[in-house]
């Protein structure tokens, strides 16, 4: 799923191509991706974008009349740039938002439609799509331990759940925790003072690397690839690769279609986290230590 550093990259680079341009028309190929019905679709055609902006993952292309067309990509919805009037073929072209310069044009990979068109009018409509998650940079670390500290839940899920913290999936918590040199398991309100502003200046530093690198890129070209896998990450997407910090092979934990990335020397004081599957198939067998694993792995 596009998190914030990709969403800001768009974003960087619809701006120059799409504000203050008349939205000539818009194509909606899979009527599933549209999920509201009044105002009509049809109020935006013709009408100027006078603005950008972002709820959380979602994108908002602001009109006069406080209209509001808010597009959530989900976990394989990608945007591209095309000639003016492109062609929607193929099954994986959901719309276009056609431009006289060019058409955005909004494409899913996969069966599972997710994404998602909305249109509102009124700001206070435009808010019932926002999971109420904090911003980190509007945030001082007392208020992003209060925000994360409210229940006690693992940092990987706290990272990742949009009504806590906005903006942050699967690949940047990794980095995140990673750089705060702290275990995706630990239980929030088991934190120490000192690990809480680790984690805190991590958020920061990791989010803020990111989109200064990637909106870079985006002012040169428009970001036709945006993967959950980035050349220069620590971790994420680097399963049985060394740490780039020590050397030690990157290890993981599967869940569902969704994986974690760690380093046990950085993050877990040398503990092979369990991974579902395999600890439940290797039961008493499964290696509890970094030492263990490389015994199991020579066998």
């Amino acid at each position: 799923m596009p998190e914030l550093p990709d969403i800001l990259a768009y974003m960087e680079a619809l701006e120059p191509r799409v504000v203050g341009k008349a939205m000539e028309r818009v194509r909606v190929a899979i009527p599933f991706l549209l999920r509201t019905a009044n105002p009509p679709l049809a109020i935006v055609e013709g009408q100027i974008v006078r603005e950008l902006r972002h709820i959380g993952k979602r994108i908002v292309f602001g009109f006069n009349g406080d209209l509001w067309l808010v597009l959530h990509l989900m976990i394989a919805g990608r945007l591209h740039w095309r000639p003016p009037y492109a062609k929607l073929s193929g099954r994986q072209n959901l719309a276009a938002f056609d431009f006289l310069e060019g058409s955005l044009v909004l494409t899913e990979a996969g069966t599972k439609h997710r994404a998602a068109l909305h249109l509102f009018q009124g700001e206070e409509a435009l808010r019932s799509v926002d999971p109420g998650g904090i911003d980190v940079f509007a945030s001082d670390l007392a208020s992003f331990r209060a925000a994360l500290a409210a229940a006690n839940h693992t940092l990987k899920r706290v990272l990742t759940d949009p009504r806590i913290i906005s903006g942050i999936g699967n690949a940047y918590s990794d980095e995140i925790l990673h750089a705060a040199q702290l275990s995706p398991i630990a239980q929030t309100q088991k934190l120490r003072p000192e690990e809480w502003e680790r984690l805190f200046v991590a958020t920061r530093a990791t989010l803020k690397l990111w989109i200064e690198r990637l909106c870079a890129e985006a002012r040169e070209r428009f970001p036709e690839k945006v993967t959950a896998f980035r050349e220069g990450m620590a971790v994420h997407g680097r399963y049985g690769h060394p740490c780039l910090v020590c050397g030690e092979k990157i290890l993981r934990i599967r869940y569902a279609d969704n994986e974690t990335n760690y380093c046990a020397r950085c993050q877990t004081g040398g503990k092979v986290l369990a991974d579902r599957g395999l600890s439940r198939l290797l039961g008493d067998d499964w290696p509890r230590s970094l030492e263990e694993l490389e015994t199991l792995q020579k066998r």
